[in-house]
């Protein structure tokens, strides 16, 4: 069953299409990921899909329901949301944000401990949000929105602002997250961290998607007919696959000079700007 359906939706502001056309399915279990730069539309189709925005046409469903029944509280149970308008109360502690949500979901207290060990943040709990740096409102924003364990998960660019250490901490949660069931839908610009979490990817550019494959996938439909080879005296070689290139090859090994074999695969970002023609910033 797929948790979320998209087709056609378009979504515009004034004269200006934000999304265009975009269909797309999420089956349970998957970690999906949207790719593309600011201002590609990443941030408006999470909006439409957590009913903070109306599609201009097309159509939504979240859980086999149109997208605009997830603000229901029998459904709002079932999501957790992280996105940069993910607000928690200034002048109150760690702790005292993460008991609301604890008591708005009826959970033991023993959650509140858990998703604090989640973001790495148990000696932290007493600080008081409007103390906090960058990352760290981010990770507790983070821990607000998984408390309850969601069945479907929205993370709007979910280590912007994370240093390394604390980003792999989180990936690691995440994937104990989607392990134990947990869909997990994905926006970010960082391809390293898509092809570490998601089982499938798509490319967005300009409001429309340009394509969609498991990060396995596209490498190799992108994959150039090139093997690379650098011999034990630092000459290196690009060379197109062919006849000649396998008696060089097999001649080189059996003569045990090859140090380095290996064929030339692109990553995500050379892909994207093979597709689009932009970098991602």
């Amino acid at each position: 069953m797929a948790v979320i359906q998209v087709d056609h939706i378009r979504k515009s502001f004034g004269k200006k299409d934000a999304l265009s056309d975009v269909s797309f399915s999420i089956p349970k279990g998957e970690v999906f990921g949207f790719l593309g730069p600011s201002g590609s539309g990443k941030t408006t189709l999470i909006k439409l899909l957590t009913a903070q925005l109306n599609p201009t046409s097309g159509q939504a469903k979240v859980f086999n329901e149109p997208a605009e029944m997830m603000q229901k509280s029998i459904q709002k149970k079932r999501f957790g949301i992280l996105t940069d308008n993910s607000g928690l109360y200034e002048r109150l502690t760690i702790e005292e944000n993460l008991e609301l949500y604890r008591q708005l979901y009826d959970l033991p207290a023993s959650s509140i401990d858990k998703v604090l060990q989640f973001v790495n943040m148990s000696g932290e709990r007493k600080k008081k949000f409007n103390q906090l740096s960058k990352g760290m409102r981010q990770r507790i924003q983070l821990a607000a929105a998984i408390i309850h364990e969601p069945e479907l998960l929205f993370l709007d660019e979910p280590t912007s602002a994370l240093d390394p250490v604390n980003s792999a901490h989180i990936y690691k949660g995440l994937r104990y997250l989607n392990e134990n069931g947990t869909t997990i839908f994905l926006t970010t610009h960082d391809m390293a961290e898509a092809e570490l979490l998601c089982n499938r990817v798509a490319i967005l550019y300009k409001g429309q998607i340009q394509t969609i494959g498991s990060p396995k996938e596209l490498k190799k439909q992108h994959r150039e007919n090139v093997v690379c080879v650098e011999l034990a005296n630092g000459e290196a070689y690009e060379l197109p696959f062919n006849d000649e290139t396998a008696d060089k090859i097999n001649h080189w090994m059996k003569s045990g000079l090859i140090d380095r074999l290996e064929t030339k695969e692109p990553t995500l970002g050379d892909i994207f700007i093979k597709m689009t023609g932009s970098e991602l910033l």
